[in-house]
């Protein structure tokens, strides 16, 4: 219960984060469900900063000579602490864009904050990162967050998280990581799963992975109330350090009534 409000006072950007409380220490969390929510805000966005690229040498380069590739937000992270993976994530407030579970597209002006929730909803960890940021630029820094402060089993994650170096960094921590195969414009392979999936049906099998994934839906239901019963949804202050606060006593007041609702 103490988790969100820890953050709120420990983690700024040139802080040490201290060990985590004893807070379900002695529990072991099953299921860890891993997703977004946006939240908009009543301010402008901030301009989009001018990147400079570096002039190349007119003409065809050499034969087997190739321009040195920039790493990765993700392939960064893999080098980085917690702390500097949280200074590396933007958290201005900006325009983004997001896909419904229909393939509509919603676009707000605001952030996003990114959620790690345990087993009966109750919250594990929170990123407020700027609007335009992609979910999986924040698995890494949201794994490692959690694994500070619970044992957990399973991390359920949606396609937006299918990349390879975040399935290799959960099974680094010990977890199993089930995420939803993101099929992007591989036409066949988009096939290939639903008539897998049909086949299952027809012969009654039941894939264990799945069936652990459907306990992916407690993430979005912590998401729904947060912003239906918690403020999520009215955000009336303006900057990260504020919206953040705003948010983690949302976040706070949501631990308390899920644990209220499991205790009685």
């Amino acid at each position: 219960m103490c988790g969100p409000l820890c953050m709120v006072l420990w983690e700024g950007r040139n802080r040490e984060i201290p060990p985590y409380p004893d807070f379900l220490s002695d529990e072991v969390v099953l299921h860890v469900s891993r997703d977004s929510t946006s939240i908009e805000a009543r301010e402008r966005p901030a301009s989009k900063p001018q990147h400079s690229k570096p002039k190349r040498k007119r003409g065809r380069p050499p034969k087997g000579c190739k321009p040195p590739k920039e790493p990765t937000r993700i392939e960064r992270q893999g080098n980085m602490n917690l702390n500097e993976m949280l200074g590396d994530l933007p958290d201005v407030c900006d325009v983004g864009t997001k896909k419904d579970s229909k393939g509509y597209k919603h676009t707000w002006v605001g952030w996003k904050l990114h959620i790690d929730s345990g087993d009966f909803g109750i919250p594990l960890s929170c990123i407020l990162t700027s609007a335009s940021v992609h979910d999986s630029q924040v698995a890494i820094p949201l794994a490692a967050m959690t694994a500070r402060r619970v044992v957990s089993l399973y991390d359920l994650m949606d396609s937006a998280y299918d990349v390879d170096a975040i399935g290799d960094y959960s099974r680094s921590l010990g977890h199993v990581p089930i995420i939803d195969t993101n099929p992007r414009r591989n036409s066949e392979l988009k096939a290939e799963l639903r008539d897998e999936a049909k086949a299952q049906r027809v012969v009654g099998i039941t894939d264990s992975r799945r069936q652990r994934f459907k306990q992916r839906s407690t993430v979005e239901r912590t998401n729904g109330r947060l912003k239906d019963e918690f403020g999520g949804r009215h955000l009336r202050v303006r900057g990260h350090a504020k919206a953040f606060c705003h948010l983690m006593f949302g976040i706070l007041a949501l631990t308390v009534d899920q644990l209220m609702r499991l205790l009685y």
